[in-house]
């Protein structure tokens, strides 16, 4: 009989086959242990990251139209959930939801958000699902009078390569079949802009994407120098994404348990992609996932863009 792998196990299978590839590459999943995910909230308050604070504003100002697309009875599943603050200004313009379904890999994290939120809706049902959302995974069955529909809220699609992208959206559109997806894309934009947004002048992003490689000294024994690594983003045009690496200041090698790793001065550990779309561009790569574009909804400056898509029948 095989034995379910564990998170750390799953973490350390996945680390070693990052380092033993060239070019080194992990999924940015693994930023997120408790720690992380607290630094991420950091960084969504900061002044250079606009993604969270405009999304929050088209939310609240878009909110009740969202919840009429969604629909009586729904049963809301946010994807990636974290913090849970967003989907506070849909609940409120909700008609009777049968129910949020919150999923997120960093278990503590998620069933603290989960609870807080529950002081606040004391009548809604709240099943959190601590999973990777990103593969397949059990929801809880829905009643035949509403709908399911997802939630996927900031930016986090662009995370995902072109293929991953579309993985996910083939697997959601089945997954809430007759119900619907509310997205939110971070658009095209000026460099400089994308710049800013990712090297923070107080040092949080920096501190979350080092935060990694001490997750795997906490989690694995990891062995390294802490000041052997630095913090690197910057975009990449041709490819329409901002990179984010964690770059070896000079020759030395990481060990964990009997295995060793060398880093060249300058090579780099690839932790996360973040693409950039134009609305036209993100709608057609749906449709060929079976989705079909419905409202949109976006800033005065066309930074960002929540976007309703239906799912097949």
């Amino acid at each position: 009989m095989n034995m379910p792998i564990s998170a750390r196990q799953q973490f350390a299978a996945d680390l070693h086959a990052a380092l033993s590839s060239r070019p080194r590459n992990i999924s940015p999943k693994y930023f997120y242990d408790e720690i992380g995910s607290r630094l991420f909230e950091q960084i969504c308050e900061l002044p250079e990251y606009y993604p969270t604070r405009t999304e929050l504003a088209l939310l609240q100002k878009y909110g009740r139209e969202m919840a009429e697309c969604i629909g009586p009875h729904a049963q809301l599943v946010e994807y990636g959930a974290g913090a849970l603050r967003k989907v506070r200004l849909l609940l409120d313009h909700l008609r009777e939801p049968e129910a949020f379904v919150p999923v997120d890999i960093s278990g503590a994290h998620l069933l603290a958000a989960s609870a807080e939120l529950g002081r606040a809706y004391p009548g809604l049902k709240i099943a959190p699902l601590v999973a990777d959302f990103t593969q397949p995974h059990d929801l809880p069955p829905r009643r035949e009078s509403g709908r399911r529909v997802g939630f996927f809220p900031g930016s986090s699609i662009g995370n995902f390569t072109p293929a991953e992208a579309r993985d996910f959206l083939r697997m959601a559109a089945q997954e809430l079949r007759g119900g619907g997806l509310l997205i939110g894309i971070d658009r095209i934009k000026e460099p400089a802009l994308l710049h800013a947004a990712y090297n923070d002048s107080a040092g949080v992003t920096a501190a979350f994407n080092l935060n990694l490689l001490e997750r795997a000294r906490r989690e694995l024994g990891a062995e390294f120098d802490p000041d052997g690594f630095l913090h690197s983003a910057f975009y990449n045009a041709p490819l329409q994404r901002i990179e984010m690496h964690l770059q070896s200041r000079r020759a030395q090698t990481i060990r964990i348990g009997e295995t060793s790793y060398d880093f060249a001065g300058g090579e780099t550990l690839h932790t996360e992609n973040s693409h950039k779309y134009s609305v036209d561009g993100f709608q057609a790569l749906a449709a060929g996932c079976g989705f079909s574009a419905g409202p949109v909804w976006s800033d005065e400056r066309d930074w960002f863009t929540l976007l309703w898509l239906q799912a097949p029948d």
